[in-house]
């Protein structure tokens, strides 16, 4: 029998052939090349593999057609062959595209790389939102440490409140909002509050202003979604981080602690930190660290990044790193001194200066990396695709979906 020859491709340039032993399973390829339907044969003889033209992506029809087809053309060839080959395109006249998974070489530059670029320019013409909640009870430097992480007075009693304020007789919500400029990328950063947390004698259901808060965001977004004429660009209040600030007691978490951050898990990216570590000595700290990590498994408590949103192997291998390092022991301060001729952040002590970004002294440096420069993104991603896609699914369920909105609600929420 004669050797198949390709069929001609009249507007583009035929597609170069494969090697002679491109029909051979080989240990780098562990899928054989598709086989096409002009090579099934009623007669006994068959083609061998190395006449069988590769095609590099073709029209058929749905998988289940496919894995059918593939089925019939192995035990047609040889059980061998037919298992050892992968779904080959159906004839024509289906509507489903199949593509081969090892790809097609191009034949000459056409710009896609350049998507990157065409991103990056709108985000430097947008810019971006960031919003920020950190949480924890008063006097373990929360202020500080949002200032010393983006090197500005951007806390919220660096804004006008007083620094003396009277502590509050019940959780309060204040934020306050600041566009901030760094190589020529905005960024509007929202930092929210919670004086009042963990301040009472009694702190029974203390959580639940903060998660009416965050689940009002989520509201406001919906309900902007789903107008008739919706805006270009909906604000995004929705909280994409919550710090929460442990008390460097070296002893257990409270039941407070435990409480909040299992009840919120599910709604916000809770990050975990030992505030003002620079209280316990390295042993204590270490020791501390490892107790906390221990009640925090122990009482099911997910916190951001959670294993199941791994993307790939080396998401899952620099996550666990970070995992491991969690809860950041953490000093913060916006004062600099001198060491060795630089000017550093740092705490005045005694015994010293403790510098906040050294990585010998605290995990501050750590703790801003990872937050801003390696996975500022992938929060707001998984507010956005999980705790914000749980929220929506939730509401829709309700009663038949969302309540109408009337004209005065969409007038107001476009202005």
């Amino acid at each position: 029998m004669s050797d198949i020859v390709p069929p001609e491709v009249r507007p583009k340039p035929a597609v170069p052939a494969k090697p002679p032993n491109v029909g051979a399973a080989s240990p780098s390829s562990p899928f054989s090349p598709p086989v096409p339907p002009s090579v099934v044969s009623t007669g006994p003889s068959v083609p061998p593999p190395s006449a069988i033209p590769v095609l590099i992506a073709s029209h058929g029809p749905s998988h289940s057609n496919s894995h059918s087809a593939s089925h019939s053309i192995g035990h047609g060839l040889g059980h061998s062959v037919g298992h050892g080959a992968a779904h080959p395109p159906a004839p024509s006249g289906g509507h489903t595209t199949h593509s081969s998974t090892a790809g097609s070489t191009l034949l000459g530059y056409i710009g896609i790389d350049t998507i990157i670029e065409q991103m990056r320019k709108k985000t430097m013409k947008t810019g971006f939102d960031f919003n920020i909640m950190v949480v924890g009870h008063s006097g373990l430097g929360k202020s500080t440490l949002v200032n010393t992480l983006f090197k500005s007075q951007v806390s919220r009693k660096s804004a006008g409140w007083p620094r003396d304020e009277k502590i509050p007789k019940t959780v309060e919500i204040k934020s306050v909002s600041h566009v901030i400029e760094e190589g020529g990328v905005k960024m509007k950063l929202t930092v929210v509050d919670t004086p009042g947390f963990g301040d009472q004698i009694n702190n029974d259901n203390c959580w639940e202003p903060i998660s009416k808060y965050i689940n009002e965001q989520f509201e406001k977004f919906l309900k902007e979604e789903v107008n008739i004429t919706r805006k270009k660009r909906i604000p995004d209040t929705r909280v994409h981080c919550c710090i929460y600030f442990i008390s460097p007691t070296g002893h257990s978490l409270r039941q407070l602690d435990i409480e909040f951050m299992k009840r919120l898990s599910h709604s916000v990216n809770i990050i975990p930190v030992i505030a003002k570590s620079d209280t316990m000595t390295t042993e204590e700290r270490q020791e501390f660290k490892q107790r906390v990590r221990k009640e925090l498994e122990m009482g099911g408590i997910e916190f951001y990044p959670q294993k199941e949103f791994d993307d790939d192997m080396e998401d899952k291998s620099d996550n666990d790193k970070i995992r491991e390092t969690m809860p950041f022991a953490v000093v913060g301060s916006d004062k600099e001194y001198q060491v060795n001729g630089k000017r550093v952040l740092g705490r005045k002590t005694a015994w010293g200066i403790v510098e906040v970004e050294n990585p010998n002294h605290c995990e501050f440096a750590q703790l801003r990396d990872f937050l801003i420069r390696s996975h500022l993104q992938d929060l707001k991603e998984v507010t956005h695709n999980i705790h914000y896609e749980t929220y929506r699914a939730k509401r829709l369920n309700e009663n038949g979906g969302l309540h109408p909105i009337s004209s005065h609600d969409t007038q107001e929420s476009n202005l």
